[in-house]
């Protein structure tokens, strides 16, 4: 027998209030947009829902752009997978930025497969705001408001 044809589609992409992977529930959107202003912690990816695909995997890819790891070298992308767990399946794929932020800057792709089909391809601009990364440098940080 053959399986029936899923259906997927991207819920919301943005800026997300956090993501607890020990808790069932799905992050908040905070803000709809691809356009992310680099802090730290900041939270942004993107929620799917796909129906009529339990049991089937998919495979996610969160692709950095090359950035450092602690080595020196460009770190690979982030990859895994995930079971779909329910015939309507809501899944959450995102990243954050975590120190130093300066060399985070660029495009950050994630994409979503499943069955060899790209689901899900969300490209984010993360910006890189030279205020924001002196703001501790308080001596610049009052000059600059004048």
């Amino acid at each position: 027998m053959a399986k029936s044809k899923y259906s997927a589609r991207v819920v919301c992409v943005g800026i997300y209030d956090g993501w607890d992977e020990t808790s069932k529930k799905l992050p908040q959107i905070k803000e709809y947009t691809r356009h992310i202003i680099a802090e730290i912690d900041v939270e942004f990816g993107l929620i799917i829902n796909i129906k009529k695909a339990k049991g089937r995997l998919i495979q996610w890819c969160i692709d950095h752009p090359s950035i450092p790891d602690e080595e020196g070298e460009v770190m690979a992308p982030f990859e895994g997978s995930e079971h779909v767990t329910d015939n309507d399946w809501t899944f959450y794929l995102g990243d954050t930025i975590w120190a130093p932020v300066d060399n985070k800057g660029g495009n950050w792709r994630m994409t979503i497969e499943l069955d060899g089909d790209v689901i899900a391809d969300e490209t984010f601009d993360v910006e890189v705001d030279e205020y924001n990364v002196l703001q501790d440098d308080s001596f610049w940080l009052g000059r600059r408001r004048r």
